[in-house]
Parts: structure tokens; sequence; C-alpha cells
């Protein structure tokens, strides 16, 4: 029979494991949004003169460069998130363009809650605010840059997680245990 603490056990060993796999979660929503970002700021910028009619009708300012602006946003946004690369920067402005559609367009067909949260943009602004506090990742060009520039800190790293510290970081950390290795002994 499984006491409590052999089930609260069990269950903190699963959640561990799982919590492992965060990096696949990462990877997948930011192929998935990355994606379709890409392709959509990619036909924006091959019709471009329709995407300013569109952004004159709903009376968005000087919409020839707003349009050009947005699609050019979407396009090198989607393509640098499928990559992961600089993946915290590039989520300001994919958030700032999807409240920008939210608060110019999808407003005015909103009613309520229930409209709002049928919305794809809110949606795809909190995939993006996701990426930005979570960052890019193992695989992404974001982690390789990552290791490389701090590779001489990867063994005096102070994260129990495995995450990198910067070499001052680590050395401050490390001439802290040292300190206190010294009052020990000083007694």
């Amino acid at each position: 029979m499984f006491s409590l603490k052999s089930m609260v056990s069990l269950t903190e060993e699963a959640l561990r494991r799982l919590s492992s796999f965060e990096w696949l979660a990462v990877l997948f929503v930011r192929l998935f949004v990355g994606y379709f970002f890409f392709e959509t700021g990619w036909a924006k910028l091959h019709n471009l003169d329709a995407f300013t009619a569109r952004f004159m009708q709903w009376g968005i300012p000087h919409p020839a460069f707003n349009a050009a602006l947005s699609a050019y946003t979407e396009c090198i946004g989607g393509a640098l998130t499928m990559v992961g690369l600089g993946m915290r920067f590039v989520s300001i402005p994919m958030m700032i363009n999807m409240a920008v559609a939210i608060l110019t367009v999808k407003m005015k067909s909103v009613a309520g809650l229930s409209d709002f949260v049928e919305l794809d943009e809110p949606l795809y602004g909190l995939a993006y605010f996701w990426l930005m506090i979570s960052g890019a990742g193992y695989v992404s060009v974001d982690y390789l840059i990552h290791s490389w520039l701090f590779a001489s800190t990867r063994h005096v790293g102070c994260g129990g997680d495995g995450t990198l510290a910067p070499y001052s970081l680590a050395r401050t950390h490390a001439a802290a245990l040292s300190e206190n290795e010294i009052s020990r002994t000083r007694g």
C-alpha cells in the first residue's frame, strides 16, 4: 500500500522528469508561431498595396508606413522566432504588433469577454510573452551563442539547474563562498 509520503515523492519525481522536456514545448511554440508570422508577413510584403488599403479602411494613420512596418515585423520576427535568435528582444515588437491589431481593429467587433477570448491575437501575444520570459530554449541560436560566449564559465557557473552565469557573476559567487570559508576557519 502506498503511503501519502511515497505518493507525493512519486508525483514530485514525475513532475521533475516532465519539466525536463520544457525545451520541447518552447521549440514547438517557436516553430508554430514563428512560421505563422513569417508566412503571413511574407504574404503581406508581396501584396503590400492591398495591405496598405486595408490599413486605410481601418483608419490607421500613415497607412503605407504602418502596413510596411507591420509586414516586416511579422516576416522578420517570425523568421527570427523559428531559429530562436534574439527571442526576448523579438518578442517585444511582436507583442506590440498584436496589441495594435487588437486595439485598432479587433476591439471594434468585441462586445464582451467571451468575444475577446475568441480572438487569435491575444493568444499570439501571450505566446510571445511566454517566449520573452522563458527564452528561446536549448534548441536555438540564442542558446548556441550563450554557450559559446560563456564557455569559460561552464564549470564555474552558479546555476544549479544547469544554467550558465556570466563570468563576473560566477566569480562573485565563488568569491563569496571563499570569504565564507575563510571566516569559518577563523572562528
